[in-house]
């Protein structure tokens, strides 16, 4: 139980959703778990702070009616804790230790998608050669709209891209 107690007051919190980027139900099932962990820690300092035993001796030297007194001790002595059966609390929480691994699960596959996007993003831009050393057939094999849209454009007669001059100006001057 203490190696349970360190390790989990060992966990940076805040650091732990920020840091896994944990998200949706991930993040508030952890966010209430800490919480409960909170109110489970505070309200057991407080058990423990309280006085646990009860000097009896002294209540028959102070009060009159010791068969009171009597009857305590004897109800003190008599007094078995209750146990309970903590199997639905078990269950309970092994369905939120499965739920939560699997929302792991599910986020670490979208992770792993998402990096693999990356990477291959980061080879094509690593291998990608200049504007400069690319020639026209290059660009019309990997874009063949251009070709298209040219072609139509030269069918109609036009000799110049709609928009160019609005964007670029009237180069014509030069």
């Amino acid at each position: 139980m203490a190696v349970g107690r360190s390790a989990a007051s060992k966990i940076d919190w805040t650091h732990l959703t920020t840091s896994l980027s944990l998200k949706g139900t991930t993040a508030t099932s952890l966010a209430a778990f800490k919480k409960r962990n909170d109110d489970a820690r505070r309200r057991l300092a407080v058990l423990k702070s309280q006085p646990q035993s009860v000097d009896l001796a002294h209540y028959r030297q102070v009060l009159n009616n010791t068969a009171a007194v009597d009857e305590i001790d004897t109800f003190m002595k008599s007094w078995k804790p209750v146990t309970y059966d903590v199997g639905r609390q078990v269950k309970a929480i092994e369905a939120f230790e499965a739920q939560a691994v699997k929302s792991a699960e599910e986020t670490r596959a979208v992770v792993e998608k998402e990096v693999g996007a990356l990477e291959r993003t980061l080879e094509n831009i690593e291998g990608a050669r200049g504007w400069e050393d690319l020639t026209v057939d290059e660009v019309a094999a990997a874009q063949p709209e251009i070709d298209k849209r040219t072609e139509q454009l030269v069918s109609k007669g036009r000799w110049q891209v709609p928009g160019y001059k609005e964007k670029f100006g009237d180069l014509s001057i030069i």
